[in-house]
Parts: structure tokens; sequence; C-alpha cells
């Protein structure tokens, strides 16, 4: 059993420090866009300066300009560089169940009391965890491997009421593509297929990426 080896915070740490992240010298980027959304398409700009602020220009439309912010907002904090006890100095971890296909869950204890991950291959594989008032699950199924820390390929998410259990909007499919850009690997695509009641899809096409500076 793997927890006779090695404690569930360092199994953990393992696989949390295995994510790939942009360095601290990161210069920031600009970069074209192309929305796609249920068939209606949108261009403009958009750029993540050196301090990982987003902004989006060139695009009219308010709601395409929200959903492109949204997103690199979203790239910009997943590829920030934050220590370990920096984010989760304050929680605890304990070893749940071992699934069949060999990932090890953790429970997390302490700030984090309720949520849950699953490891396979030094990478998280599933993220369960309460976040501005709802529940949010995510399954990854495949990922980059950069050699400088892995990214997520392919993966869904779906949300529930935190009380209810009561799942709340569709799942969504997402699928990432990277383009290596000088040091530093950027999304080049992600494409994101919502089930449910008012199915849609969506896809966010970045082309023409500059390092600033």
């Amino acid at each position: 059993m793997v927890g006779t080896q090695v404690s569930a915070r360092e199994l953990f740490r393992a696989a949390y420090e295995n994510r790939y992240t942009w360095t601290k010298g990161f210069p920031g980027y600009s970069a074209d866009v192309t929305y796609t959304r249920n068939g209606e398409v949108f261009s403009g700009q958009i750029e993540i300066s050196a301090e990982l602020k987003p902004s989006v220009s060139g695009v009219t439309d308010e709601e395409a300009q929200k959903a492109i912010h949204g997103q690199i907002f979203e790239i910009a904090i997943h590829r920030i560089r934050r220590s370990f006890e920096d984010t989760h100095g304050k929680n605890t971890f304990d070893y749940g169940k071992t699934l069949e296909d060999g990932s090890v869950e953790i429970l997390m204890g302490g700030k984090a009391e309720g949520d849950r991950y699953q490891l396979r291959d030094n990478e998280v594989s599933l993220v369960h965890r309460h976040i501005h008032g709802v529940v949010v699950t995510i399954n990854t199924f495949s990922s980059h491997n950069t050699g400088e820390g892995y990214l997520s390929h392919r993966y869904d998410s779906v949300y529930h009421d935190p009380t209810t259990g009561e799942q709340k909007g569709g799942r969504s499919v997402f699928e990432d593509e990277y383009e290596k850009v000088g040091d530093y690997f950027i999304l080049s695509r992600r494409h994101i297929a919502t089930e449910g009641d008012q199915p849609s899809t969506e896809e966010f096409r970045f082309s023409n990426i500059k390092l600033l500076g």
C-alpha cells in the first residue's frame, strides 16, 4: 500500500509540484483570439501582462468579450507558481481509497475540509473542491507532458450545490492544446462542449502569440 511508503501530504505535494507553471521571469504575452460560440465567430486581441493581468481588446460584443476575458483569467490563475506551503500549508491530508485504475484518493482536512483529490502517475486526475459557494468536480482524462511538468489535455467539469447535492448547469468537456513560445508553453486552443438543457459549443483559438518585452 502506497500509504506505508510515503505520507499522503508528500504524495500530494509531489503531484502539486509536477504541474506546469510559468517561472517568475515570465514576461507576459499577446495574441490574436478567435472565439466561436455555437457557430458565431468573434475576433480580437488578448494580453496577459508579466504581472499575469489579463486584458481583451477589439471585441465589441459584450458577452463574447466577457467569455474571452474569463478564459484568459483562468489561464493566468492556473499558470501562477505558488509554493506548496503557501497553497496547502493549512490543510491536512489523509489517504482514502485506491481505485481499480491505480488512482489514490487524498482526503483533505483543515482549511480545505471536505475537499478530495485523486492522484495517478504523479498527476492530479480528479479535483473535488468547495469554491465560491459551489462544489466543482473535475476529471482529467489525458495530459500533455512538457518535460517541465504536466498540463491537462482532456478533462470535464461539473458543478453541484454543496447543501443539496443538486447539479448546477450541464457537464462541460474541455480539450486544450498548447504551443511552445520561447521558453514557455502557452494555450493555443480550448474547445468546450457543454451538455444539458442548453447545450453549447465554444472554441477559443489563440494565434500570433508573442512574448512581451
